[in-house]
């Protein structure tokens, strides 16, 4: 997630153009260090999150 160009990230389940822009976004101003984190992204809910884990990796 830390890593990842938009392009990685709409590769992703769930993640397309506009949410993979809020990730990068996010992340500029802080490295995510926690799934928290990550869910405090404008998008990114508890559902969401869960099929993430499967397949992003910090």
């Amino acid at each position: 997630m830390n890593t990842a160009t938009a392009a990685e990230l709409q590769t992703l389940p769930g993640i397309g153009p506009k949410l993979a822009a809020e990730i990068l976004k996010a992340r500029q101003k802080k490295p995510f260090t926690s799934w928290a984190e990550v869910d405090a992204v404008p998008g990114i809910g508890p559902k969401l999150i869960e099929r993430l884990r499967e397949h992003a990796t910090w």
